[in-house]
């Protein structure tokens, strides 16, 4: 009986021990097979940017972004923006006020045509509070710009930049006086360019403005509208309000137009305005489609004066003006304020769509409207 108990108990450990090796040896091969695997496969880490490193300025490798502050740009420009008060000549009269820009040390300051057309009396008052009486030089409400001269020298200045290089989405300052709080600058975006808001009631009102979100008030009219750099790229002029104050849109006329209008006040005292000739529209959708146009853009002619610049260089009815010295024109406006660039007698080339095909018209010599208002266009 003991003998069968120590037999069985032998096999029983017997078997025990055989499992085990069993298990020992699955179990290590399962261990085996998991380290080789991962020592081919790599192991996880953080995906990170390799451009940038994480929490580290982008610098300048992260592309143009909103300027921290305006600080430099106000200082280069403010101090040539001035206050400009005008009566009618009585001393009980109310008077109005705008804003007014320093073009020149001795005191030459644009300003706009409507901030000063009623009045007699002009008096500006530079930031340094110090006074002057202004004499008007010249003014052209078709452009809503005038010139002032005091008798004052070593006065800071803006210098002119170029309009036609101001971009959709660029930043920029608007400088001026508003409700009489002088030196006052605000911020904002370039909107749009080439707006025609039928503000000027002339029949060769010339209006292609820059319009902005820069808050600008009453009181502003005739201030700077600079870009970064400090340059007057615009002299703020309007805003398009249902309340009489800001509210998201105002209207500035480009330095370019500015810089012309004004060399010629300077000059000759009045604006040399060279015309075309021509009766136009904007292209429209129906316009494009029945003059078989690439795009809904241009300038369509309606009508040609005859002895006009227009009709000598053989424009016709019809016609379509896409380009004026290889400057793209796709809106009346821009038009307008390309041609009022020029001077009578200035030589120009046309870009114009007839029949369906461009063609370049040379040798377009602008000439002097007769028989309207000295300054008009």
């Amino acid at each position: 009986m003991k003998k069968s108990f120590a037999f069985y108990l032998s096999a029983a450990l017997l078997l025990t021990l055989f499992l085990n090796v069993i298990i020992l040896r699955q179990l290590f091969e399962n261990y085996k097979s998991d380290l080789e695997a991962s020592l081919v496969q790599p192991k996880s880490a953080l995906v990170t940017y390799k451009g940038i490193p994480v929490n580290r300025s982008p610098g300048k490798t992260a592309g143009p972004c909103a300027p921290t502050d305006f600080v430099e740009t106000a200082k280069l420009a403010k101090d040539a923006v001035v206050n400009i008060s005008v009566r009618n000549g009585s001393a009980f009269s109310p008077s109005s006020s705008g804003s007014g820009i320093i073009i020149s040390s001795d005191g030459y300051i644009i300003t706009n045509h409507h901030v000063i057309a009623n009045g007699e009396d002009i008096e500006v008052i530079l930031p340094d509070k110090r006074s002057y009486k202004a004499q008007l030089i010249g003014k052209d409400p078709t452009t809503d710009l005038a010139l002032l001269k005091i008798k004052a020298y070593g006065l800071p200045t803006i210098q002119y930049g170029n309009s036609d290089e101001v971009h959709v989405g660029e930043w920029v300052l608007a400088i001026g006086n508003p409700y009489n709080l002088s030196s006052t600058v605000t911020a904002g975006i370039v909107s749009a360019k080439g707006r025609d808001i039928n503000i000027l009631n002339s029949l060769y009102a010339v209006e292609s403005f820059i319009q902005t979100d820069a808050v600008v008030n009453p009181g502003n009219s005739g201030g700077a509208l600079v870009n970064i750099q400090g340059e007057l790229i615009g002299v703020n002029s309007a805003i398009m309000s249902e309340s009489g104050g800001y509210e998201g849109y105002s209207f500035a006329i480009p330095s370019n137009l500015v810089k012309k209008v004004i060399d010629d006040l300077r000059t000759y005292g009045e604006v040399q305005r060279a015309v075309l000739g021509v009766t136009i529209l904007n292209v429209n959708d129906e316009i494009a489609k029945d003059f078989d146009l690439p795009a809904v853009e241009g300038v369509f002619i309606r009508d040609v004066i005859e002895n006009s610049s227009a009709h000598k260089a053989g424009l016709r009815i019809n016609d379509v003006i896409v380009g004026i010295n290889g400057r793209k024109t796709a809106s009346v406006p821009e038009l307008q304020e390309q041609v009022a660039l020029f001077r009578p007698g200035d030589v120009v080339s046309l870009d114009v769509m007839r029949n369906g095909k461009r063609m370049l018209v040379n040798n377009v010599r602008l000439q002097r409207k007769e028989g309207v208002n000295t300054g008009s266009r």
